[in-house]
């Protein structure tokens, strides 16, 4: 593996870990206790008034009480993590997980309660433990300390119970994958030109190809081309991968075709597969490193699991079509292409398919648009899902595409949809939608009752 890709992948997962930072903390917390128990408070010491007062004894009856809370309190945050976890998984999606795993703010509360555990813990070592020719010890500034963490940890309480209830909530989780999936389409979409003619895309693989399999199964996370480049230009190669990022792949299965240009020269596997297996990063889940699709999966889920007959909330389906309307109007105003590498004299060498526009559509609403036919409220908001991409690119083609999802919206609901009516007031939004197409501009789009009421 590539040292940029062992780098990206183990700040991934160190981002994920829930130990990472509570561990930290009880590193800093133990070595601050270590330095604050040679910090002497004097008579004449203008903090002598704000350290602790009281006697040995007490100080270890304060370090007790202050540690058994704080494992008490630590004990409940786990619970109430695991619990919004059950929630997220449940209830939304079990691809959540992750993002609760990420979060800062519950990192931040465990390693405070941590960290205030294990300074208090340590303190009961030393603290009023007496020698028969020597008084007590007595760090007073170190004491005082662990009651200042027990104070301020009652205001990390109140604020994880918030931040809980807050994080949970579906607005805020949807929010956060179209913040975190906006930034993974930045990275790989720069280009906002609106320049759609010279989207470049992989080169076929002739005859003569040979295939690389895979030696590893699992989701293709992250793939790091420089180092094939120069493999291949120094054999004088095209490396052509079959599937992208996001994709699974199972071991000895094809993972890239290999071929020299000319067909009388078979390239030789010698130092490719280890090139490959460098390159590129696979594991037993998808990641956000390179997947936008893994994001829009997501939202999709959380779509689908409303629209589900256990839990029957089309009203959240909504939501997320409205989400996904933010994240596919920005695709469609970007350049998006396959990533074709070539070495410095211009020749191609390396090819990485990505998903085009098309896919990306068929992916939001596929699978929304079946299994949420049937309620008009949320045909009607991947139709004006649809109108918004129409109004946000200038491509015909990407227009054309849009325009077979509304029929095919239309389609689905005809057959699902058994109130006149409905059927009615859904013709009238995918005409206005579809207008969008004829003269190539946005328009304003046609109230309603019903887009007062959704």
């Amino acid at each position: 593996m590539s040292v940029l890709i062992r780098r990206r992948v183990l700040w991934d997962h160190l981002r994920s870990a829930l130990w990472v930072m509570p561990t930290l903390s009880v590193v800093f917390f133990l070595v601050a206790g270590m330095v604050l128990s040679h910090v002497s408070i004097g008579d004449d010491s203008p903090l002598r008034w704000l350290v602790f007062q009281g006697t040995p004894e007490e100080a270890r009856q304060m370090l007790i009480v202050v540690s058994s809370t704080m494992i008490t309190v630590t004990g409940l945050v786990f619970a109430l993590t695991i619990i919004a976890l059950q929630i997220a998984s449940g209830q939304y999606s079990p691809r959540l997980l992750r993002n609760f795993m990420r979060d800062r703010g519950t990192q931040f509360v465990l390693s405070v309660f941590v960290g205030a555990f294990a300074y208090s813990t340590a303190g009961l070592h030393t603290v009023g433990v007496q020698n028969p020719d020597e008084a007590a010890f007595m760090p007073r500034l170190a004491v005082s300390g662990s009651l200042g963490l027990a104070l301020a940890s009652l205001g990390v309480l109140i604020y994880f119970i918030h931040h809980l209830s807050s994080s949970i909530q579906i607005d805020t989780i949807m929010n956060m994958i179209v913040h975190e999936t906006l930034e993974v389409i930045d990275d790989l979409y720069p280009d906002r030109t609106g320049s759609f003619e010279s989207e470049e895309r992989c080169p076929d693989p002739p005859a003569w190809a040979i295939t690389m399999p895979s030696d590893r199964s699992g989701y293709i996370q992250e793939i790091a081309p420089d180092a094939l480049v120069h493999v291949a230009a120094r054999k004088d190669l095209v490396i052509r991968f079959v599937k992208s990022v996001g994709h699974h792949v199972v071991a000895g299965t094809p993972i890239a075709w290999v071929w020299h240009r000319s067909a009388d020269h078979l390239p030789s596997e010698l130092g490719l597969k280890e090139a490959i297996r460098d390159s590129v990063q696979v594991g037993f889940e998808r990641t956000m490193l390179q997947d936008v699709p893994f994001g829009i999966r997501r939202l999709v889920d959380i779509g689908n699991r409303a629209l589900s007959s256990a839990i029957n909330d089309p009203y959240t389906a909504t939501q997320a079509v409205h989400h996904l309307s933010e994240v596919l109007c920005v695709l469609a105003r970007r350049r998006l292409c396959d990533r074709v590498y070539r070495d410095e004299h211009g020749s191609v060498r390396v090819a990485i398919p990505f998903p085009d526009f098309a896919d990306y559509l068929q992916l939001s609403t596929g699978q929304i648009r079946r299994f949420g036919a049937k309620e008009p409220a949320v045909a009607r908001s991947l139709i004006q899902l649809l109108r918004n991409v129409c109004s946000s690119t200038a491509s015909k083609d990407r227009r054309m595409a849009a325009a077979k999802h509304i029929r095919l919206v239309l389609e689905e609901a005809k057959r699902e949809i058994t109130q006149p009516a409905d059927v009615e007031s859904l013709l009238a939004d995918a005409d206005d939608a579809l207008g969008v197409l004829e003269v190539g501009r946005p328009q304003t789009a046609r109230s309603s009752t019903h887009d007062l009421i959704l």
